[in-house]
């Protein structure tokens, strides 16, 4: 049995990789592997179905530069929330790194979600690995004809509903369908469910391994994020070699072998080909295969299950694993804080935005009745998915009264410009002083602004 490595050709300046046959494999690990799948295709595919507030839960509405977050309707200017947020995810993915290791590449991934799902249709049509070797070496014939192109089928549909869903994150996925039955997809949307449908098909269906082997950076430099105490997929050398086969009757210590029987079936399920027993290799995603398979065989061969498992070179050395560290200490306080940061900051948000400028034209008018006035632009931003009555009262000005140029209300969602003239008796100060505008909504009354401003009177003896 060869294994990727040992199968690898070179032509030229390219290196050509032997195709996998992962085998199909079950246990407690692709068990919960399973569940993850079903789970994060599960919340792909349905979360841009769900209504909240009369309109879709999740939706990134580019054009009209709004972001709806269950119920939560995010502006330009709240693109700090937005940053924060790939900050948090960030730290997050090496705060789970350094503790857990390659977790994430082996359970919830895309590349990996999707590929599992490709690989389950694959198995379904094409059987497992010594059926699709046997039909691969097969001359072209019906069945092989019905099989490949049953498959190729699938996945292209599982590819364009992929790209229809992505897209329903950025184009209400209500009215994107409704294009989609009537043949009224506009140039953006289809270029962009074609792209990301064929990117799902090509990166699940073929590239599969080479993503995550080539093109993902994460597998460089999680080497960066590991210590001693990290958790890894590990074969026990000591405990396994030598290697050998043997019947299950055999005394392994009598014919010098260790527990390993040499089946090869830990590279046979593996999803990129590695041969674990080589040691640690940035191509293992920790997907826990090998783990399962060679429990099996240790448990049919009698010999205690462990041989390949989830491990840190602290314990492979009889030596403690301490999962407080200071890397793991600075990670998660500091990963704490930008949540409660980020969580506060979201609980605490007003959607209402104001501002108040001054009429740059002039200082201030004098009245025939000696009234003083000043003009301002008052900017209302909305950011509620309902519309609102506003009350705008001066809260420190005694004498001071507000003429609008128009009623104060404004539309869900929008930004409204009125043009605010205060104006108060001459004898209100000299020269001028600073006011305070108090903004509220009649049907909200947890929505409060507060503005300030400068008013402007004539000097004293003028």
């Amino acid at each position: 049995m060869k294994t990727a490595n040992e199968g690898q050709q070179n032509t030229g300046l390219i290196q050509a990789e032997a195709k996998i046959y992962a085998r199909r494999v079950s246990g407690k690990f692709q068990t919960l592997r399973n569940i993850s799948l079903w789970i994060l295709l599960g919340l792909f595919y349905l979360l841009p179905w769900l209504q909240m507030d009369g309109g879709q839960a999740l939706l990134f509405d580019l054009p009209a530069r709004r972001f709806y977050i269950f119920g939560i309707t995010l502006f330009p200017q709240d693109f700090v929330y937005l940053a924060l947020l790939l900050i948090i995810a960030g730290l997050s993915l090496f705060f789970f790194t350094a503790l857990a290791g390659r977790l994430w590449c082996g359970f919830a991934c895309p590349q990996t979600v999707w590929t599992l799902m490709f690989m389950k249709v694959e198995r379904l049509i094409e059987g497992d690995r010594n059926k699709r070797q046997k039909l691969d070496k097969s001359p072209w014939n019906a069945d092989k004809i019905i099989r490949k192109s049953t498959k190729q089928f699938v996945w292209i549909v599982i590819g364009l509903i992929t790209g229809f869903t992505f897209v329903g994150f950025f184009t209400p996925i209500r009215e994107l369908w409704g294009m989609v039955s009537t043949f009224s997809l506009g140039p953006w949307e289809a270029f962009w469910m074609i792209f990301y449908g064929f990117a799902t098909y090509g990166n699940a269906g073929f590239m599969r391994e080479q993503v995550c082997k080539y093109m993902c950076p994460y597998a460089r430099f999680q080497s960066a994020m590991f210590d001693q105490d990290t958790l890894i997929i590990s074969y026990d050398a000591k405990r396994g070699e030598p290697r050998g086969a043997r019947r299950r009757t055999d005394d392994p210590a009598e014919k010098g072998l260790g527990s390993c029987i040499n089946c090869t079936l830990c590279v046979q399920v593996c999803p990129t080909g590695i041969d674990i027993r080589n040691g640690l290799q940035y191509e293992c995603i920790a997907c826990a295969a090998c783990i399962d398979v060679c429990d099996q065989v240790m448990d049919r061969m009698g010999y205690e299950p462990g041989l390949i498992k989830y491990t840190t070179e602290h314990a492979e050395t009889q030596k403690a694993t301490h999962v407080l560290r200071p890397r793991m200490i600075f990670y998660g306080v500091l990963l704490a804080a930008l949540v409660a940061v980020w969580a506060y900051g979201l609980l605490t948000r007003t959607p209402m935005r104001a501002e108040l400028m001054r009429d740059r034209n002039a200082l201030y008018r004098e009245l025939s009745d000696g009234i003083i006035e000043n003009v301002y632009t008052l900017s209302v931003t909305n950011m509620d998915r309902s519309a609102h009555e506003l009350s705008i009262k001066l809260t420190d000005f005694e004498g001071g009264e507000i003429d609008m140029d128009k009623d104060p209300s404004i539309a869900a969602e929008t930004t409204r410009h009125f043009i605010l003239r205060i104006r108060a008796p001459r004898s209100s100060g000299a020269g001028g002083r600073t006011i305070h505008l108090k903004i509220t909504t009649k049907d909200k009354q947890d929505i409060e602004l507060l503005l300030k401003a400068r008013f402007f009177l004539p000097a004293s003896g003028l």
